[in-house]
């Protein structure tokens, strides 16, 4: 099956810069464009009052000075929260970023994004809808940098397509579960993102043969790098930016 035009290249930044700067802040999407990367991944989830913001976890604790489930703030209180201290002193006082002022950075540098929905529990279905309409609004215009969405939560997914069904989709997977290509078919994905771990060349196949790409997470050692270019992976998403090069 012929596959449509895929937006991303080969080799995609994890949460900005990896684990060299506090993740999901635009402090490590600046490192992460020091090493020469130009498509990144990050988190989006919702603050209480509807604002699309980056984080990864369900509650503050790990990544930043706040406590707590961070959906249940609003976002004047998330946005005065230290999201760089706990990795650094030299991060101290980095914000947590809105999606509006991600989208500013990602167009000002023409870079690519995975966006990845990661809804508060419950809120599945609104977080990709919310998303969906917000995106719709930031990337617009010439020039328009890319963007997909990705997500382990199917609910999720559908609700972003219902406001953005022009933006492309991949289906997040940390094991292969029986009927994950029908699920992603069923959600007219783009792309199958995995698990490295869990990627082999006959899953692979089956995804190309779907009409789909497959990307995975998170490689950071040479040797599966290696072998997942030659069996023909779409994208590598990373926290080693300083060690590969996205030219290659």
């Amino acid at each position: 099956m012929n596959r449509s035009p895929w937006p991303l290249p080969l080799w995609i930044a994890h949460r900005g810069a990896g684990k060299l700067a506090p993740e999901n802040t635009l402090a490590a999407f600046r490192l992460g464009a020091a090493h020469g990367y130009h498509a990144f991944e990050c988190d989006v989830k919702l603050s209480a009052d509807g604002v699309p913001f980056l984080l990864h976890d369900t509650t503050l604790d790990r990544t930043t000075s706040g406590r707590g489930v961070a959906g249940e703030l609003d976002w004047s209180a998330l946005s005065r929260i230290d999201a760089g201290s706990w990795h650094s002193r030299a991060y101290a006082g980095e914000p947590l970023p809105s999606l509006e002022v991600l989208a500013a950075f990602m167009h000002a540098n023409s870079f690519a994004l995975d966006l990845e929905i990661k809804p508060t529990p419950g809120a599945d279905r609104r977080t990709g809808q919310v998303v969906g309409r917000a995106a719709t609004r930031l990337w617009q215009g010439p020039g328009t940098p890319a963007l997909i969405f990705s997500s382990f939560s199917p609910e999720s997914l559908a609700g972003a397509r219902e406001t953005a069904p022009h933006i492309p989709q991949a289906l997040l997977l940390d094991t292969l579960w029986s009927g994950w290509l029908d699920a992603a078919t069923e959600l007219d994905c783009a792309a199958v993102i995995t698990n490295y771990k869990v990627m082999s060349e006959q899953a692979l196949g089956q995804i190309h043969a779907a009409g789909m790409r497959g990307l995975v997470y998170t490689v950071n050692d040479p040797a599966p790098a290696a072998w997942l270019q030659s069996i023909g992976i779409d994208g590598i998403i990373t926290d080693a930016v300083d060690h590969f090069s996205p030219r290659n």
